[in-house]
């Protein structure tokens, strides 16, 4: 999956939280939020300048807008490693949770279909890859 088909996946799941989310899905759409927020914070500075009682209004209602589907993006990806959505509430214990989500996040794929669906894919997410048992 490339730059701009991640994102535009991902803001076509703007809220779905079911289903699954390859890895460069995700990390692509975090990328791109990334790049995004530091763009239009230079724009805010450009436009508004910087004082402590200014806020950076564009950058703001972007995070604003893209917040749901970058939660709902981290829940796919979650599904997508076997494990639920919920984990994503670690977020809140300092330093360590962000570190252990970070660690959830960059794990491969479930191979085959898990409890959240069937594996993203070149093969499509409507058919279910079988598990081959070798001896």
């Amino acid at each position: 999956m490339d730059f701009w088909t991640a994102v535009k996946t991902c803001f076509n799941k703007y809220a779905t939280f079911r289903g699954r989310a390859t890895r460069p899905e995700y990390w692509w759409f975090v990328l791109f939020l990334f790049i995004a927020n530091i763009v239009l914070s230079v724009l805010d500075f450009a436009l508004f300048g910087m004082h402590a009682q200014s806020m950076q209004p564009i950058s703001t209602i972007f995070s604003l807008v893209t917040i749901l589907p970058s939660l709902a993006a981290a829940v796919r990806r979650l599904h997508d490693t076997g494990r639920s959505g919920w984990w994503l509430l670690l977020i809140f214990i300092p330093i360590l949770g962000f570190l252990v989500l970070i660690w959830f996040l960059a794990q491969p794929s479930e191979e085959g279909e898990n409890d959240f669906g069937p594996a993203p894919g070149e093969a499509g997410a409507g058919t279910s890859i079988p598990r081959v048992n070798r001896q």
